[in-house]
C-alpha cells in the first residue's frame, strides 16, 4: 500500500545534525526537479525580499520564512514525519506508533512537497516554506513542473498494490495516477455527516487518524473494495462506489458526526 499525503504549511524547526544530503533522498529519479527547485528558491529568498514574499505567498508576518529558505544548504536535517506538523500531522503522531507501525509507516507514506516533489517520513529534509501552488520566476508553477518527473517515477513507487491519495487538490495536481494504478487508486474525502459538507479541520484529522489506524491495526487492503472494508472493520462509516469504467481512481466517502 502507498499511501500519498500532503505537507502542512506548519513545519518544526530544522535540526541541529548534519545538511541536508539530497542524494539520500528516496525517489532518486526526482533528483534533476528537486535540484531545479532548490537552487531556484534559495535564489529568490537570497535576494529582494520583498519579491520573494510575494512569490511565496506570504504575509508580512511570515516575512522570517524567507530567511529559513536561505540556509536550506546549511540548516540541519530532522526526519520528514518529524518536520511537518498541523492537523494531520497531529492526528497521526508518528511518534508514539510502536516498532511495528513504524516500519509500515516508513515503507507505505509518501508526502508530496512544492521544493521535494515527494519524500518518505525518514528521509532527513530542513524545515522550509514552498507550498504546490507557488508559482517561481524561472520555473513557473510548480504543480507543472513537478508533473513529468512524478509521472515517470510514482507508478513504480506504487508497484502492484493500493494507492490511497489523501492529498488536498494543489499536490494532487502534481500526479494524477492512470490506467492501471488509477484502478487500484482510492481517493477519500471527509463528510460532516449530517450536512454531508468537507470541514477543513476535521478532514484533515480524520485523515491523519485513518492512516494512524491503518498503520496499527497492519492493515494490508490490496485494492479500494479491500480498503473500504479494512475502514469498516477499524470502525469507520464509509461509503463507496466502484468507478463507472476502467482507468479511474475509486472515491470513497468516510462520514464523521462530530466535528474535533
Amino acid at each position: 500500500m502507498l499511501v500519498l499525503l500532503p505537507p502542512s504549511e506548519g513545519k518544526a524547526p530544522s535540526g541541529r545534525g548534519a545538511p541536508l544530503k539530497p542524494e539520500s533522498l528516496s525517489l532518486p529519479g526526482l533528483a534533476e526537479a528537486r535540484q531545479a527547485v532548490f537552487e531556484e528558491l534559495v535564489e529568490l529568498c537570497a535576494g529582494d525580499e520583498e519579491k520573494a514574499r510575494e512569490v511565496l505567498g506570504l504575509s508580512d508576518g511570515l516575512r522570517g520564512e524567507i530567511a529559513k529558505n536561505t540556509e536550506l544548504r546549511t540548516a540541519g536535517a530532522r526526519p520528514a514525519g518529524e518536520i511537518y506538523t498541523g492537523v494531520l500531522y497531529d492526528a497521526l503522531d508518528l511518534a508514539s506508533l510502536d516498532t511495528a507501525a513504524k516500519r509500515r509507516a516508513a515503507r507505505s507514506l509518501l508526502v508530496f512537497s512544492g521544493l521535494w516533489g515527494a519524500v518518505r517520513v525518514t528521509d532527513r529534509i530542513p524545515s522550509y516554506r514552498c507550498s504546490m501552488g507557488v508559482k517561481l520566476p524561472g520555473l513557473g508553477a510548480l504543480g507543472a513542473h513537478w508533473r513529468a518527473p512524478m509521472a515517470a517515477v510514482l507508478p513504480e513507487a506504487a508497484g502492484n498494490g493500493l494507492v490511497l491519495d489523501l492529498r488536498s487538490s494543489a499536490y494532487a495536481a502534481a500526479w494524477k495516477p492512470k490506467g492501471e494504478v488509477a484502478g487500484r487508486t482510492a481517493s477519500v474525502r471527509v463528510l460532516h455527516a449530517p450536512t454531508r459538507k468537507v470541514v477543513s479541520h476535521f478532514n484533515k484529522a480524520t485523515k491523519g487518524r485513518i492512516v494512524r489506524s491503518l498503520m496499527q491495526s497492519g492493515a494490508a487492503p490490496s485494492g479500494p473494495a479491500e480498503l473500504v472494508e479494512a475502514l469498516r472493520d477499524l470502525g469507520y462509516v464509509v461509503e463507496a462506489a466502484a468507478p463507472a469504467g476502467a482507468g479511474r481512481a475509486w472515491m470513497l466517502d468516510v462520514l464523521v458526526d462530530e466535528i474535533h
